[in-house]
């Protein structure tokens, strides 16, 4: 640093922050030695994105982290964590902190955000709020212990239906909780949308098992204090009188800015101007003293358009600036604070003109949105609605008088409309708004050609302009080459890397583009990968690779994360959401071998690699396969004894099986022994693969039956069992033309006739319904399973990811004709390779159950927290900490042992997500 750089210390640690540096950074003066920045953060993180924390709620091991660690390791830019700054002196222009270390300074950027609101009610002490790492840690950690302690699954209850109450309360149900949410408003996220929206969103909330009390406020919280002296939450009494049971309560009811530093100036100058009148600091009255820095009626540091504050050199940013009367907790205005204040540093005149509280987001698995005047303040707004309150569905467009220029809007359960429309926001609309209302079912909704100056990304205020400008020939890239994939896009316009709402239209306007410019649309499978899954299969097979590091080390791209300019960041870990699963899918359907051994593990989603299906409370169910629907008494009764012993739900399914509910983790193995030693094997309920063969009682029972459909029923399903796939497979046969198995619906079905088998093929029920078409007929036992064999592999092979048979078909260059072409004529003289292909996972089968209930290590896996002083074998307890896993120490052990220490993880618990 030289004598004329100028000094800049940010107090704060958050997006707002994080921002604000890499703006600099982005500029070049911290680089050049202009500036150099010092960052004060209570928190002993670096920063990291608050919008994810639902996720290290269920995952303490996810990475938050905003951008890449090489930010912080510039010259001219320092991050000083576990600093709490508690004051300013002005004079001296330094901030000091809490252990009395001084920052002097010569712009202060004033980005600390704000702290989660508390209920001032009794009891109060005994809740936990949802805001930082921390606290998400904590209530994950809450919520193991409960469950171990009370043996039962615990009632969690949040209180807050706002955003992030309800984002709380799906990640304590995604731990195993049974959630209960209070709200006092008349309906869910009153901030956003208005009743007609509130109720629908109520409505898909208690569908995803969300119990929901409105309309009245808490008004203590119930303790008790046990033997050990320690105190439990049993439950919360209601203004109402009522009492909702509570082993745990969680309180996001909104933030209040973190102004308290202000504040403290703000009084100091107080007490020294009653001083010098000779009176106390409380007689002097407010007209009597003009305060350092104007403070908002409800919180937050007042700014003007510049964000600067009151005091010259200071300035505000993020949940702690007051603009107009408002604090707003979203990411999108703080990132553009944070901009200005860097261009303002920079000798610019950007200026901020107000809040954008356009929020999209999945809640819960259901679709919600809201951006612009959505409660239609406007003078002469016109609301443009439907609402179908039977599926869950409510759509708004608010409009000018004249119906033509966009206001705002609101989607619940249906916002696939919102990502063309935001970016008109303020707009003519090309089209009636009617025309734009997806769920009412006209049809798609009109093409729009976005102006340039039309903002796609809110949260990164990235115009359309600047996305033709990246396309067409990228200026601010080394060598302006042409961005031709939405990796590339990202990177370099910055669009799509926060919350992720635009993607869609990102990825949209990418693709027009490149048309327009005559270059072929990629198809790639996701930024790690430029080829297509078909491209990827062909590859992983021809090249014999067996796992993923093999796959992505020869055919992967490594993404930088976008940070700094020019200096790239540590490029991500293997592969993504996208790709992970599908390489996990491609290798277990070229070797057969067991799903998760060989690192395969960390490629699978939650339901794989349990080897069932989470349901909505944290539980898993278990699905037997029942080959055909045939069943003898004895296994009948096996199931029953089964569901009786663990107390599970039992349900007969379309599929002619029988579920069973409510199995905890650990009892999966308990249940399946005894379900394996009678006979049972998994039944794949939880896999991207062949499910179930459904079938009719043919001719052997039915006087209409022509041929044996349950002998074939169960033919086809033992060959196709556990055959991995880009989607589900499901397959009927029907003994005659009356269709009572509904063959036509399956992606595989199968009629008889008095000749033989007529195949059908690419079938599907499900949101968008297709009926099977015709691919040959009057087939005999063996040419019938020869050309199931074809297709079904060809379809493995070909497909993109999560594509189903009938979309599949429908894409295919000569759909069904194409199909037939290969499958019946073999025209590509490959029928024989497919074949083989399909022979060889008929003769490496092996229930999944059956081996994982064969090797201990494999059973490691379905070990929950446990409070025993060692392993059966001896090894080392471990404890998890700050969401890092550590050896449990001596002490530890023994108290644990004592029933008063911490839970502990069996050794057996992997030190990373389970491979």
């Amino acid at each position: 640093m030289t004598q004329n750089t100028r000094r800049i210390v940010v107090v704060g640690g958050g997006p707002a922050a994080h921002r604000f540096v890499e703006a600099m950074s982005s500029r070049g003066a911290v680089a050049n030695g202009t500036f150099a920045i010092t960052v004060l953060t209570e928190e002993i993180h670096l920063p990291y994105d608050r919008v994810s924390l639902s996720k290290a709620l269920t995952d303490t091991e996810v990475d938050l982290t905003l951008g890449g660690k090489s930010l912080w390791d510039q010259d001219g830019i320092t991050l000083v964590t576990g600093a709490r700054a508690v004051d300013i002196d002005l004079e001296a222009q330094a901030v000091i902190t809490a252990n009395g270390a001084r920052f002097g300074y010569d712009e202060l950027v004033l980005a600390t955000g704000s702290n989660a609101a508390t209920l001032p009610i009794p009891g109060h002490e005994h809740t936990s709020v949802y805001r930082t790492l921390e606290d998400v840690w904590s209530i994950n950690r809450k919520v193991s212990e409960l469950t171990a302690r009370l043996g039962r699954t615990i009632n969690a209850v949040t209180v807050g239906g706002g955003l992030l109450g309800l984002e709380a309360a799906a990640g304590l149900q995604g731990l195993g909780a049974n959630p209960v949410v209070i709200d006092g408003g008349k309906w869910l996220m009153g901030t956003q949308l208005d009743e007609g929206a509130g109720q629908a969103m109520g409505r898909l909330i208690a569908a995803k098992g969300l119990e929901v009390h409105g309309g009245v406020y808490p008004a203590a919280v119930l303790a008790e204090t046990g033997a050990d002296g320690g105190t439990q939450v049993t439950g919360v009494e209601m203004a109402d009188g009522r009492v909702i049971d509570a082993d745990l309560v969680v309180v996001s009811i909104g933030v209040r800015p973190r102004d308290e530093i202000a504040r403290t100036v703000n009084h100091r100058a107080k007490a020294e101007a009653a001083a010098a009148a000779g009176i106390k600091t409380e007689d002097l009255g407010d007209e009597d003293f003009v305060p350092v820095f104007r403070m908002g009626t409800r919180g937050g540091i007042v700014i003007d358009a510049s964000c600067a504050t009151d005091v010259e050199h200071i300035w505000a940013i993020g949940e702690v600036a007051n603009f107009g009367g408002m604090c707003v907790g979203l990411v999108a205005p703080a990132n553009t604070m944070a901009e200005i204040v860097a261009d303002r540093l920079h000798g610019g005149d950007a200026a901020f003109t107000g809040f954008d509280t356009a929020t999209k987001l999945k809640l819960s698995g259901v679709d919600v949105a809201s951006f612009g005047d959505a409660f239609a303040r406007t003078p002469g707004a016109l609301e443009i609605v439907y609402a179908d309150p039977a599926r869950g569905v409510y759509q708004k467009l608010v409009v000018t008088d004249d119906a033509r220029t966009l206001l705002g809007g609101i989607f619940v359960g249906d916002a696939a409309p919102y990502t063309s429309l935001r970016p008109l926001l303020g707009r003519e609309l090309p089209a009636e708004p009617g025309a734009y209302l997806s769920a009412a079912g006209g049809g798609d909704a009109p093409d729009t050609e976005l102006p340039d100056d039309a903002v796609l990304c809110s949260c990164n205020n990235v115009a359309a302009g600047s996305i033709r400008e990246a396309v067409n020939g990228c200026g601010s890239c080394e060598g302006q080459d042409p961005v031709q994939d939405l990796g590339g896009l990202k990177a370099c316009t910055r669009a799509g890397t926060q919350c992720g709402s635009c993607v869609p239209m990102l990825k949209k306007l990418l693709e027009t583009e490149l048309a327009k410019s005559g270059i072929a649309v990629s198809k790639a499978l996701c930024e790690h990968f430029t080829m297509s899954r078909a491209e990827l299969f062909e590859a992983v097979r021809a090249l014999e690779l067996t796992s993923a590091e093999e796959i992505l080390a020869r055919f992967g791209t490594p993404v930088q994360t976008v940070t700094d300019a020019g200096t790239p960041a540590a490029a991500a870990p293997l592969g993504c959401d996208i790709c992970k699963p599908v390489l996990g899918s491609i290798l277990a359907s070229q070797h057969g071998s067991y799903l998760l051994d060989g690192g395969r593990g960390i490629l699978q989603d939650t339901n794989d690699r349990a080897l069932a299906n989470m349901q909505k409370n944290g539980t898993y169910s278990v699905v037997p396969r029942i080959p055909g629907g045939e069943i003898t008494p004895e296994k009948l009764g096996v199931i029953a004894r089964v569901a009786e012993k663990y107390g599970l739900y039992t349900k007969i399914t379309g599929a002619l099986r029988i579920d069973m509910f409510g199995a905890r983790l650990e009892q999966l193995p308990e249940i399946w022994r005894e379900l394996v030693e009678a006979g049972f094997e998994s039944g794949h309920a939880y896999g991207k693969a062949l499910r179930n063969v459904k079938s009719c009682v043919g001719s052997t029972w039915c006087r209409y039956g022509v041929q044996d459909s349950v002998s074939m029923a169960i033919n086809l399903e033992l060959r196709y069992r556990g055959l991995r796939s880009p989607h589900k497979l499901k397959i009927g046969v029907s003994g005659c033309a009356r269709e009572c198995a509904e063959a036509r619906g399956k992606d595989v079905g199968v009629i008889a006739t008095a000749d033989g088998w007529n195949l059908y093929v690419g079938g599907n029920g499900g949101a968008t319904p297709a009926h099977a078409q015709l691919l040959a007929k009057d087939l005999d036992d063996e040419t019938l399973v020869k050309y199931i064999d074809r297709y079904l592999m060809y379809y493995i092979r070909t497909a993109d990811r999560l594509q189903r048979t009938a979309r599949w078909v429908e894409e295919l260059d000569g759909g069904i004709g194409h199909v037939r072409d290969v499958v019946v004529d073999d025209n590509l003289g490959i029928a024989g390779d497919l074949e083989a292909a399909m022979s060889r996972h008929v003769e490496n089968y092996e229930d999944e159950w059956a081996a994982t209930l064969k090797d201990p290590e494999r059973l490691r896996r379905f070990r929950s927290f446990v409070n025993a002083p060692q392993e059966a074998d001896g090894s080392i307890l471990n404890i998890r900490e700050r969401g890092m896993i550590r050896p449990a120490t001596e002490d530890e052990v023994a108290a644990a042992a004592a029933g008063s220490g911490p839970v502990l993880l069996g050794a057996s618990i992997p030190l990373r997500p389970a491979d």
